[in-house]
């Protein structure tokens, strides 16, 4: 490796880095993270912290996950690479396929399309769901549903059901026939609705209207995560995924779980889905199902998408869709030994815990700290708060101050992550409680400093 001189002069220079300013990346450097060790990170000058991101919500199991790592080498010895477009397949998808379909029976979900990461599992859901509709002789759905907040990675057509104009607005214009509801998001709503079943029954009376005004003949699907992850953590009322698969199941319309986030046992449950009892028709996985230790992802399909599909005698079931990695053998392979040691470890426990015991220090930390407007939480280590200049306007907070505030955390021992006016917090599944109070300890002296 060059040495911290060279790393240092050279950083942002040639690399453009995603969701980034390229030139606030030149001006700010990037923190180099060169080592990691179970749920910690080292930088280029050998400052060790607990990452409270999680990598990217995808290092369930730390860094340090052995039989993952094992498995990876073992299987470039033995095949590093191999197609599963028509005509051939692999030994370890084929494994991987039987294990999901059990993990997910109790979704209802018994198909494995296997994809790249998130992005690819969100544009394959999408094409699934209308190729899906024209089998079945429905060609005029096409549209999809989504909500405001919601984040669908970045594809044109996940950029085009997500819910952000961050990720919109420079890249119109998008994939026509895609439309949004609110979100059912207590601290700020078109309704000024602050009780969380009320703004349920709101955003779902909103989605009602939204199919009326569209036409339910239209809509392939509605996508959604069960808990909106990087809109800053925004999870419904119990009611609410209930009630959208109520309504799409009046409709026809297809319900997509975007579940890259909270598959495999973030929620504090096996999957978002299970942790509101909701069976979608299709969930999109990945990050976890590698421990993002390799690039992978799966949508998993139900039942009776995959009879309409394999029953087909015209022709139109044929899937024009794939990717160059789809089943990759060594993808697959770290999946299968991610999803022994996920279960092995049974994570949803110490995820629920450890979720828990993070969201009651952010709740003092609010009655501690004014620039705290909002603290979301309480499903697993999925938990955000939202900053503020002033609680009355709920006006945001400057760039600047959490920007200085997530350096001092940093300096204080745990990395966590910016968004807009929120600090997410995302940490591994095996987060010990010493370490989780370690990233509350930072955020009071993050807070302390800028108050």
């Amino acid at each position: 490796m060059k040495d911290s001189n060279f790393l240092k002069e050279h950083n942002a220079k040639s690399l453009w880095h995603p969701m980034a300013h390229p030139g606030d990346s030149l001006a700010n450097p990037p923190a180099i993270i060169t080592s990691a060790q179970g749920v910690k990170i080292t930088d280029v000058d050998g400052h060790e912290v607990v990452d409270a991101v999680g990598g990217l919500w995808n290092v369930n199991l730390g860094f340090s996950c052995q039989p993952v790592k094992d498995a990876i080498a073992a299987q470039l010895d033995v095949l590093p690479y191999y197609s599963t477009f028509r005509g051939t397949t692999n030994d370890q998808v084929i494994q991987l396929a039987e294990e999901l379909r059990k993990f997910f029976a109790p979704d209802g979900l018994t198909r494995a399309f296997f994809t790249s990461g998130g992005s690819d599992s969100v544009e394959t859901a999408l094409r699934l769901a209308r190729q899906y509709h024209k089998i079945r002789g429905e060609e005029g759905r096409t549209k999809f549903l989504s909500l405001k907040k919601g984040y669908h990675g970045t594809h044109m057509g996940g950029a085009s059901v997500n819910g952000n104009a961050n990720f919109r607005t420079q890249y119109e214009p998008l994939l026509p026939g895609c439309h949004h509801i609110p979100a059912p998001y207590t601290y700020r709503n078109p309704f000024n609705e602050t009780g969380p079943e009320r703004l349920a029954q709101l955003c779902l009376q909103a989605l009602e209207d939204e199919i009326a005004f569209q036409g339910a003949g239209t809509i392939a699907a509605f996508i959604m995560e069960p808990v909106l992850g990087a809109g800053g953590v925004i999870p419904p009322h119990k009611s609410f995924m209930p009630g959208v698969r109520e309504i799409c199941s009046k409709h026809g319309i297809l319900l997509i779980a975007d579940e890259v986030i909270t598959a495999f046992g973030r929620t504090g449950s096996w999957s978002g889905s299970r942790h509101w009892g909701v069976q979608p028709d299709m969930m999109a996985t990945a990050k976890a199902i590698t421990n993002g230790y390799f690039p992978f992802g799966a949508v998993m399909i139900a039942d009776h998408m995959t009879e309409t599909f394999e029953k087909d005698t015209t022709g139109k079931a044929a899937i024009g869709h794939g990717y160059t990695y789809s089943g990759h053998p060594v993808g697959a392979a770290a999946a299968l030994a991610c999803l022994a040691e996920t279960q092995r470890l049974n994570v949803p426990e110490n995820a629920a815990a450890r979720g828990a015991q993070i969201h009651r220090g952010l709740l003092a930390l609010q009655e501690k700290y004014e620039l705290i407007g909002d603290v979301r939480g309480g499903h697993g280590l999925m938990c955000a708060l939202e900053l503020v200049s002033d609680r009355a306007t709920k006006a945001a907070v400057d760039k600047k101050t959490i920007g200085k505030l997530q350096k001092v955390a940093y300096e204080a021992g745990a990395m966590v992550r910016v968004s807009g006016p929120n600090i997410i917090l995302s940490p591994p599944l095996v987060l010990s409680d010493g370490e989780a109070a370690t990233i509350l300890s930072a955020l009071d002296a993050g807070f302390a400093a800028v108050s």
